[in-house]
């Protein structure tokens, strides 16, 4: 859990994540719990979200868990009630519950494209939308993960190229609505990232890592620090004029890449 940051900046602060249990998300909570949050995971599966409390515990953070899906609001209702309950108001708020498969459209069933717009878009209005009277106002930072997806068509992805074009106006809509109360609503949009689930189902292959490098200027994947760090500075004070906006962390990949096909090379 290596950062570039030094001080405790999240000191007392409280930190609610959804898909804290693996991934981007734990790692942002990891880091959260290293610069001084209490931290509450959120996920489906509760042996995951124990590992990811046991870690923080041991290196000496707060974390407490709380098992649910998104697209149940009152799951996430309760799930919020409790944070608030056990740390105060909520200071930080991750959207990073996930879902994505391979299919082009014509081999993709209507529950199947559903399914990713309420984990992803419905998931993320729920996350949001229930937390309004748990934050911090002023002075909540909400977060929500989103992807290149929404701003550029990738094929055997129509259903999270969907999701996540909601996912990046619904944030900037909050920005605007939630704005006036001191909420401040940001995107963060990754790349393709090492060690993550996602890309061991899109890139399982070593030639298929090489054609997803090759088509990214600085031709490696990212890492998820590197994220957590880029998530660690929006709920910090040195980002507290920053609103509405949707940082991509990808190496440059969403400059120059075409639609790529992956998984015809599985």
């Amino acid at each position: 859990m290596a950062s570039i940051f030094r001080d405790r900046l999240l000191a007392g602060k409280t930190a609610f994540v959804t898909g804290g249990g693996s991934g981007i998300g734990q790692r942002m909570a990891e880091r959260f719990a290293e610069h001084g949050a209490k931290v509450m995971l959120l996920g489906r599966k509760q042996e995951k979200l124990d590992a990811a409390a046991a870690a923080i515990r041991k290196a000496g953070g707060t974390a407490e868990t709380c098992s649910a899906d998104v697209r149940d609001y009152p799951a996430i209702e309760a799930a919020l009630k409790k944070a608030h309950e056990q740390f105060g108001a909520i200071d930080i708020l991750v959207a990073g519950a996930a879902g994505n498969f391979p299919a082009p459209v014509l081999g993709m069933s209507a529950n199947g494209f559903k399914a990713v717009i309420d984990i992803d878009l419905v998931g993320t209005f729920n996350t949001f939308r229930a937390a309004y009277e748990y934050l911090r106002k002023p002075g909540a930072s909400i977060i929500a993960i989103s992807a290149s997806h929404a701003t550029m068509p990738v094929a055997w992805q129509a259903h999270v190229c969907a999701a996540k074009a909601g996912v990046d106006l619904l944030t900037r809509t909050l920005a605007i609505e939630w704005g006036p109360q001191g909420v401040r609503a940001n995107c963060i949009t990754p790349g393709p990232t090492d060690d993550t689930e996602g890309m061991r189902r899109l890139a399982p292959t070593p030639e298929v890592r090489r054609q997803v490098e090759d088509h990214v200027p600085l031709r490696r994947f990212g890492t998820k620090d590197e994220l957590a760090d880029l998530a660690l500075f929006l709920c910090s004070d040195a980002a507290a004029y920053i609103t509405g906006a949707v940082y991509v962390c990808d190496g440059g990949q969403s400059l120059v890449r075409s639609s790529l096909r992956l998984a015809e090379s599985h």
